[in-house]
């Protein structure tokens, strides 16, 4: 049983424009972003299925871009799946923090251990992104096991397959990358896509057969 899951990272927003530590912070998309969404729509980069399930964190910017892409489709959210919280360092450039004791210490620290004040470590972070894909893989077969009940031969060539797209958050989805293909890229930032990419995973059965980038 062939299906996919498609990760987008939500389009550039004021805190990518202005390189501000920002995950939990609920920011809209900057026009650039709406703009760059809309040409890449245009261009027919997203996939679609006849059989698509759609997710978004909740967050505004992913909301969003999840109505710019695929308009009024509904659609589920996993928050679980929510861009890292930098506690006080969020909305804040690193010129901004660069005297700040507590930011020198996070950042010379081995920080998948050491969160910002009131944030998270990397190592909480992916944990909790790991709980959030286990819960869309859950959705995601009910649907593909659902899908394949009503058209058994519906991987047969034409590739119509059913389809989960989830709109979320760079750091988010080089969490999930680096959790299904550790070793691929030196580190989880290796992984992270431009604003409006991701990557397109294909499964045979339970079992993931490939990636590619868009």
């Amino acid at each position: 049983m062939k299906s996919q899951i498609c990760l987008i990272r939500h389009g550039i927003t004021e805190g990518n424009v202005r390189r501000l530590y920002y995950g939990k912070t609920d920011v809209p998309l900057a026009q650039e972003g709406i703009d760059e969404l809309s040409r890449l729509v245009r261009e027919k980069r997203y996939p679609l299925s006849s059989r698509i399930k759609l997710f978004t964190t909740g967050m505004t910017r992913t909301n969003q871009t999840k109505y710019l892409i695929y308009g009024d489709r509904p659609h589920e959210t996993i928050e679980y799946l929510q861009e890292i919280n930098f506690g006080e360092f969020e909305m804040k450039s690193y010129e901004q923090l660069l005297e700040n004791e507590d930011y020198r210490d996070w950042i010379t620290a081995e920080n998948y251990k050491k969160a910002p004040p009131g944030g998270e470590s990397l190592d909480e972070f992916n944990e909790r992104i790991v709980k959030g894909y286990e819960q869309l893989r859950t959705l995601h077969d009910e649907m593909v096991r659902e899908a394949y009940s009503q058209d058994p031969d519906g991987d047969d060539g034409d590739e119509d397959w059913p389809l989960s797209v989830v709109i979320c958050h760079g750091g988010t989805i080089s969490a999930i990358m680096n959790h299904l293909w550790p070793g691929v890229e030196d580190n989880m930032y290796g992984w992270i896509p431009d604003p409006g990419h991701g990557y397109l995973l294909t499964l045979d059965g339970d079992e993931f057969e490939d990636f590619e980038r868009f």
